[in-house]
């Protein structure tokens, strides 16, 4: 039986940073499962119809893994946002936010895979046949990164942010918002975790 891989214990330092202060990593190029997306988190269509894409896919990716061989646990659901205003992203206009929502994927898995995977999927769910065309695996090279874990409720993470933003000022650092763009990662399912409880890493590249 193979061994099975968790990326968030493997590699803790990207997944599983302090809660009680920024930190400073190097982030390396790996590949993801991703599909793009404009709209309110939670409740706009269009983000419910990618997530409703991105996780079978992801799952299935998995099972198809471990029958070659390879066991892993799938990674936790990341997200960049942005705006073309970024007024629109510091005020909370929901509706005018860009982003991009992707689960990462191992370095053995490839893009056969994931089209064996797709066939599959649409094989049983061939409503899910518009979305499912834009997933795409693609890597992604954030290179250096502040980041810090947020404990609580996402409606909470202002101060957090705030932190992240003020640590890169402080060494020095610029960020636009818009080609380095805000990186969330959720570590807690909200159908499960209670609000104050929910982990989230908040992560700013800069320059």
């Amino acid at each position: 039986m193979p061994t099975k891989v968790d990326f968030k214990k493997s590699m803790k330092n990207f997944y599983l940073p302090s809660a009680k202060e920024v930190v400073l990593v190097e982030v390396p190029e790996m590949q993801f499962l991703m599909i793009d997306g404009m709209g309110s988190p939670g409740d706009s269509q269009e983000y419910l119809d990618a997530l409703a894409a991105l996780y079978p896919v992801a799952f299935k990716t998995k099972f198809l893994s471990k029958a070659k061989g390879k066991d892993y646990v799938v990674p936790p659901l990341e997200g960049l946002w942005w705006a073309d205003n970024m007024e629109d992203f510091t005020e909370g206009n929901r509706d005018k936010w860009k982003w991009t929502m992707m689960i990462m994927q191992p370095d053995w898995i490839t893009q056969e895979i994931i089209n064996e995977v797709i066939e599959s999927t649409l094989e049983k769910k061939p409503e899910l046949s518009n979305i499912i065309s834009k997933l795409r695996l693609e890597e992604y090279k954030e290179g250096k990164v502040a980041q810090i874990m947020h404990i609580g409720p996402y409606s909470e993470e202002g101060p957090t942010v705030e932190k992240v933003h003020k640590f890169i000022e402080s060494h020095g650092g610029a960020f636009d918002g818009h080609d380095k763009k805000h990186h969330e990662i959720y570590l807690s399912d909200p159908r499960k975790a209670k609000p104050e409880n929910m982990k989230t890493v908040i992560r700013q590249p800069f320059k």
